[in-house]
């Protein structure tokens, strides 16, 4: 993407369609031209926007050709002190479609163009504003859609991802240049950087790495919701519940057996935790082609799950039934955990099915089609999964790019370590800390490159 960052450029910065208010963002050189062309105060002060102070708002009217468009307010923000580092306007309008396309029509008229995607997230990171991670972390602000995804965004954008990075790179750096003198003198065979000290760095640099490598599973659960599969025999109710769960009629239920033949999927925040519900085919033998692809996609679900809920009917199994069952899906569980829940349940034979079942004193009894104890079994999956314990202050990585680049980090000071046990040469040693030095660099921004940049920012959307 050719982004040219003299350009003075404009877009919608809120959402698409009507609404009470919208916003148009301009950043450049000439963003407070463009706006004053049209822009006519309310009061009694007649100064060129140019002119006024920095973070400061105006009340007043867009006009053109003596017609007025719209009464809006105008806030200014000089550069450097502001998002993108440039001057940088935004004028509040009414949220008419209409006006926001007037709006836009003149501001280009008067020379801006429209922003590419990220282009105002680009310019702050190129600006110094932000460096790499935390202009991702803006993307990830936007995408939050938990109490959980929003903390992590919001810890990284302020700086706390960067900053341990950046600690481990200058550290790194510092015995780096150590290195590198000695290769300019290798013919004198004089060493600069003490071999232990290098060692203990290294040892302590990959320790760190390991941990933020691992927090990664945890971190992609955040970002994008802990995958919960619903499984079980046909007719169990898997779709009822996961209509429950949704509240809303999702999936299609029916007396027939196996009515379900392919995964359904959807999202439901709990108690600020992020869960994505999977409705499965019943499990079961069969010599149906179409439903056999449906029995294997539910196993495949089971696999990629971090939490399976086996469901089945109470008055259908007994509890040497359902242990022969869950030892049949052991080799598809993995590390899931497993919840055992107890459909169907009623009053009268309440005290009989938790007796049969008092082998498995985790088991929740719920009836799905009376919205029974789903409270319990929701209370239940956030307890698994109770990511809202972490610290606050706790660095934790949601980005894939991120975590690629630390594990390559990580493998290349494994081989400086094995080089310092071997007593190789420093020229040697110096090639896998610069390959280290790069990938640290790559996740901050500090090392980059035109393709990576246009990677991370059409991503985002027009406007931020």
């Amino acid at each position: 993407m050719n982004y040219q960052p003299n350009d003075t450029i404009v877009a919608l910065a809120t959402a698409h369609g009507s609404a009470a208010i919208a916003v148009i963002r301009l950043s450049g050189p000439h963003a407070f031209e463009v706006v004053e062309k049209y822009f006519c105060s309310k009061n009694q002060n007649k100064k060129k926007l140019s002119n006024k102070a920095t973070h400061t708002a105006h009340f007043g009217l867009i006009v053109h050709q003596d017609v007025i468009i719209d009464e809006v307010l105008v806030t200014l923000y000089k550069g450097p002190a502001s998002y993108t580092g440039q001057d940088s306007v935004e004028v509040s309008c009414h949220g008419s479609i209409f006006i926001q396309q007037q709006l836009l029509k003149l501001f280009l008229g008067a020379g801006a163009r429209m922003a590419q995607p990220g282009e105002f997230t680009m310019r702050a990171f190129l600006n110094g504003k932000l460096d790499l991670s935390q202009a991702e972390a803006v993307a990830d602000l936007i995408a939050s859609n938990s109490a959980i995804s929003h903390q992590v965004a919001m810890q990284q954008m302020r700086g706390g991802f960067s900053s341990k990075i950046k600690l481990l790179r200058e550290n790194l750096i510092d015995f780096a240049a150590l290195i590198e003198l000695e290769l300019d003198f290798s013919e004198e065979d004089v060493e600069f950087a003490n071999r232990k000290d290098l060692k203990d760095l290294i040892a302590k640099i990959i320790s760190v790495i390991q941990k933020l490598v691992n927090s990664f599973e945890v971190g992609n659960v955040i970002k994008n919701g802990i995958p919960v599969g619903i499984v079980g025999k046909p007719n169990a109710g898997k779709s009822t519940l996961l209509n429950i769960l949704l509240e809303e009629d999702r999936a299609i239920v029916s007396d027939i057996p196996g009515t379900t033949r392919d995964t359904i999927e959807d999202e439901m925040t709990i108690d600020g935790v992020l869960f994505r519900f999977i409705d499965t085919a019943g499990i079961r033998t069969t010599t149906d082609v179409i439903e056999q692809i449906g029995v294997n996609k539910a196993l495949e679900v089971i696999r990629k799950s971090a939490i399976v809920i086996y469901l089945f009917d109470s008055h259908e199994i007994s509890s040497g039934d359902l242990k022969m069952e869950i030892e049949l899906l052991k080799d598809h569980i993995g590390n899931s955990q497993l919840v055992l829940v107890a459909n169907k349940i009623d009053s009268e034979n309440d005290s009989d099915l938790k007796a049969e079942f008092s082998d498995y004193p985790e088991m929740i009894f719920i009836s799905a089609k009376h919205n029974q104890n789903i409270d319990i079994l929701k209370q239940k999956l956030v307890a698994l999964f109770d990511t809202r314990t972490i610290d606050a202050t706790d660095t934790i990585v949601t980005n894939a790019r991120h975590a690629h680049s630390l594990s390559n980090a990580e493998k290349a000071l494994v081989k400086v370590n094995e080089g310092l046990a071997n007593n190789i040469a420093g020229d040697l040693l110096a090639l896998d800390i610069r390959y280290a030095l790069e990938e640290l660099g790559s996740i901050t921004g500090q090392v980059t490159n035109e393709d990576l940049l246009d990677s991370i920012f059409t991503r985002f959307c027009i406007g931020k």
